[in-house]
């Protein structure tokens, strides 16, 4: 094999179609885009145009709201934090803290507000971790394997309901 008899495979390189040659091509003078108009010219994409009919995103009705000072927070999974421990990147004989989960990667984000531990897959040591939130059956499991949990963020009462 010598480089003067590479080739492509065939169909790799389609032919291009080669508009305004003529008006025998088929493709010659407007080059198959009609005359004049804003659509005949180069780079316009009319997406949600319907022709002056009002469109459809302006009627329909508008639904939903959204919250401007709602807070997210990075959720952290028992199983993901039992496999950093494993591999030495989290030292579980200290607290493990919200800022010791970030330096080792296992929160990602720069806007979240803080960490919330979730029950999916299993820590079998003890641990003493303090984040924002948890779920009920990750403070269950860490208590479990002899930890503790701690949050930082008070959860909201219920208010009560008018009698």
């Amino acid at each position: 094999m010598k480089l003067n008899q590479l080739r492509d495979n065939p169909g790799a390189r389609p032919t291009s179609k080669r508009l305004g040659r003529g008006i025998g091509s088929g493709k010659g003078k407007t080059s198959g885009k009609g005359v004049k108009g804003q659509k005949a010219r180069e780079g316009v994409a009319l997406n949600g145009f319907e022709g002056g009919q009002l469109p459809i995103y302006r009627r329909l009705p508008k639904r939903g709201f959204t919250n401007l000072f709602r807070k997210d927070y990075a959720p952290l999974n028992l199983g993901v934090l039992a496999k950093a421990i494993q591999a030495g990147r989290i030292d579980a004989a200290q607290p493990i803290t919200e800022a010791m989960l970030r330096d080792a990667g296992l929160v990602r984000g720069g806007k979240v507000a803080g960490v919330r531990l979730l029950a999916e897959g299993e820590i079998g040591r003890a641990i003493t971790i303090t984040v924002s939130g948890a779920s009920a059956a990750a403070v269950a499991a860490v208590e479990q394997a002899g930890g503790t949990v701690t949050t930082t963020v008070a959860k909201r009462e219920a208010p009560a309901a008018a009698a």
